[in-house]
């Protein structure tokens, strides 16, 4: 039987509220899980800050430590004896804070002070006038340095030494190669084996060549004076032997006698003194040719007026001795008025100091020495007196001490080629001395001047014949004789005392370069001056100083004895005559 109608509206009711409960229901739940997430999300926020802080924590930790660990150290160094304070030292190098060196630094400078009210380590600030006081730590200006306030810390030789070891381990890992060179050098020096593990950390990171072999050196020092295997210590011998230097050789030496080493340490020791001995070879013909470079520049300009005119001119060295005293007083106006073109001051000196040299040299010429020619005994007394009288002529106008000419920064120096050491300054010597002398060369062969020059020489009487006027030639020649004089003058500046007698140094050697060489000719001069500087410096060893210019004074007089002309002959005047 169907269902009435009346069953089934009361039945479509019953599921309409059925649903709207179930729906309802729903809205409930939903309501309730959006209230669990609200309430969940600020939890897992707050979570993982927490998280994140924490991580923070633990990494900050170590710093933390480590930083308070250091200005505990730091605030230990008075306490306790020498011994004490080296094991602090130690430990302050081992923190790697990046305050430490200057802390050791203020140390073993005697400039780190404990303040007797508060306790604080405080140190004398680098720069200021009165010196300050500043925290060691912290770096706060503490005010004025009182000397009742604070009280010194004192270091002894032996704990200067580890400091200089400690500055050295934290120098390794410098930023800067120069530092870091000089700290492996250092730790050379010292071969401290506690050094073995910064050795090691800083050779696995470095990438200089030339720092990297230092650092090779040091750690094969410091091996040398642990208790490791043989076979580390042979090769820490086969590295100082590659070495070479006198400096590996101190090393080597007490170990000679060690029964494991003995013999790889006399077979490096062999080694390195063949090394020595070629290198000494070359340091002496550098020396050599150091020192006949400057008789090469106090020569040249005698060997023109010499040679080629015949005048023995005594007042040559006092023309060199004006040279030099042209560039001190161009300095000293830099000084005064323009500082900075302090490094161009010897190429502002060298064309001041020809033109003053010369000038004079003309007056001499055209004075004296014009109204003397042929008569070479007068002349070499007049020039004698000349030179007196340029001599006290100084002295009145700058005193009779010894003046200061300083180095251009492009000359200040040393480098090392194997183991010789060249200084700047002898190097740019050398150099300049070939580039006058290729100038006048130059002069000589490729000028009118140098032509007229050359006809004088060879036949004065044809010379003036062909319309040549020999006076002024003559005036000329001896003009730029004294102007080279005045160039050496700026070269000795570099290297020796400029005095009053800077020039009789160097006078009698001028003569003997011209003599042994042939006068009046350049090549002469130019093989005469490294020819003896050379055999000089091999003399000066085994004879000394004073010997061995005697010994080469006499073998120039037996060589004028079998060529009289010298070593390049050349026809002229004074020859012929």
């Amino acid at each position: 039987m169907p269902p009435s109608p009346g069953w089934r509206g009361a039945d479509r009711f019953q599921g309409t509220a059925s649903y709207m409960q179930k729906n309802q229901q729903a809205k409930e739940r939903s309501r309730q899980g959006s209230a669990v997430i609200a309430r969940a999300i600020p939890l897992a926020w707050l979570a993982t800050v927490f998280l994140f802080a924490a991580a923070m924590l633990l990494a900050l930790a170590p710093a933390w430590s480590q930083a308070g660990k250091f200005e505990d150290l730091v605030n230990a160094l008075p306490e306790g004896s020498y011994s004490d304070r080296a094991g602090v030292v130690g430990a302050i190098a081992a923190t790697g804070d990046a305050r430490a060196l200057g802390v050791l630094q203020s140390l073993t400078e005697g400039q780190l002070f404990k303040q007797k009210a508060g306790g604080r380590i405080v140190a004398l600030s680098a720069s200021g006038d009165p010196a300050r006081m500043i925290d060691a730590i912290t770096g706060e200006d503490l005010g004025p340095y009182s000397k009742s306030a604070v009280k010194k810390i004192k270091v002894n030789n032996g704990l200067r030494r580890e400091i200089r070891t400690a500055i050295g381990v934290l120098s390794l890992t410098s930023a800067d190669p120069q530092a870091r060179l000089k700290a492996a050098e250092a730790a050379f020096a010292s071969g401290d084996p506690a050094q073995l593990e910064a050795l090691d950390t800083a050779m696995s990171a470095e990438s200089d060549r030339e720092v990297a072999t230092a650092l090779a050196e040091a750690r094969a020092v410091a091996i040398l004076n642990t208790d490791a295997p043989v076979s580390d210590k042979l090769k820490a011998i086969e590295v100082l032997a590659m070495r070479g230097d006198r400096d590996a050789q101190g090393i080597l030496m007490p170990l000679r006698d060690d029964a494991d080493l003995s013999g790889p340490v006399r077979e490096a020791l062999e080694e390195i003194e063949q090394r020595q001995m070629l290198w000494g070879l070359a340091q002496n013909v550098w020396y050599g040719l150091s020192l006949g470079s400057v008789l090469l520049l106090a020569a040249i300009g005698l060997a023109i007026t010499f040679g080629v005119m015949g005048v023995i001119n005594m007042a040559h060295g006092e023309l060199v001795m004006l040279g030099a005293y042209t560039t001190f007083a161009v300095q000293e106006a830099i000084r005064t008025a323009a500082p900075a073109l302090f490094d161009w001051s010897l190429l502002i000196a060298a064309p001041l100091a020809f033109v003053v040299a010369g000038g004079v040299g003309i007056a001499i010429e055209r004075g004296v020495v014009r109204h003397l020619y042929g008569r070479p005994l007068e002349t070499l007394l007049a020039t004698w007196g000349i030179s007196l009288m340029l001599q006290q002529a100084v002295r009145s106008i700058f005193g009779p001490n010894n003046r200061e000419v300083g180095n251009p920064g492009w000359m200040s120096g040393a480098f090392e080629i194997g183991a010789m050491t060249v200084t700047w300054n002898r190097l740019w010597i050398l150099v300049f001395a070939l580039l006058v002398f290729a100038g006048l060369l130059t002069l000589l062969k490729r000028t009118a001047m140098g032509l007229q020059m050359r006809a004088v020489t060879q036949n004065r009487p044809m010379a003036a014949e062909m319309g040549i006027n020999t006076g002024r030639v003559d005036a000329l020649t001896f003009g730029l004789g004294a102007g080279i004089g005045g160039l050496a003058g700026v070269a000795l500046s570099q290297i020796d005392n400029v005095s009053p007698n800077l020039g009789q140094s160097y006078i009698v050697d001028s003569f003997m370069v011209v003599v042994f060489g042939g006068a009046g000719n350049l090549w002469g001069a130019l093989a005469g001056a490294f020819t003896l500087g050379v055999a000089n410096k091999f003399l000066e060893p085994f004879a000394g100083a004073v010997l061995a210019k005697i010994l080469v004074l006499v073998f120039i007089i037996l060589f004028i004895q079998k060529r009289p002309r010298g070593l390049f002959a050349l026809r002229g005047r004074a020859v012929e005559a």
